[in-house]
């Protein structure tokens, strides 16, 4: 997901301070520095990290094996083989940023995504952006999405588990 975006804004935005090709990580396909911006891809009840959450990276200890996430001014340590649970996060899915804001989002559309394009989503990814939203793409794609209402149905056990809940 996102992975060639994610190493190229990684280039621009975090590149390596030396030419030490031992200056940071490599561990599950990612490469990672000292600053890097990364999400949590999964649940993690033992440290307290949930899927979604986004940190930056404030140490790398290759003596120790591990590496440290800053959350929010909460540092959460990784050893070198949990770094499965990882990503890049310089550049999200619409849905993996769902529950967050950042101060400016770009969002690509295009009707080569028209299965993608439904006002719902395009409205999850505008409200994304606390400061600055940057739409680019063709017009048409965002007429089409702004003209589509998801009306898939959801098949979910929530009105069944809230009736439980109550007995």
């Amino acid at each position: 997901m996102n992975q060639p975006i994610n190493i190229a804004l990684q280039e621009k935005l975090n590149p390596p301070k030396t030419q030490n090709p031992n200056e940071g990580i490599q561990r599950f396909g990612w490469s990672y520095r000292l600053g890097d911006k990364i999400i949590q891809t999964s649940n993690d009840y033992d440290k307290e990290v949930f899927n979604g959450d986004v940190g930056v990276i404030t140490k790398i200890d290759k003596e120790e094996q591990q590496l440290i996430i800053d959350y929010d001014m909460r540092e959460v340590p990784y050893d070198f083989n949990e770094l499965d649970q990882i990503q890049l996060a310089y550049a999200l899915s619409i849905h993996k940023s769902q529950g967050s804001e950042y101060p400016a989002v770009v969002i690509p559309i295009a009707t080569q995504h028209y299965m993608m394009l439904k006002r719902n989503l395009l409205y999850t990814g505008i409200t994304r952006g606390r400061k600055l939203v940057i739409l680019i793409g063709q017009k048409k794609a965002i007429g089409i999405a702004v003209h589509t209402a998801d009306t898939s149905t959801r098949h979910t056990k929530l009105k069944q588990w809230l009736i439980e809940q109550a007995n």
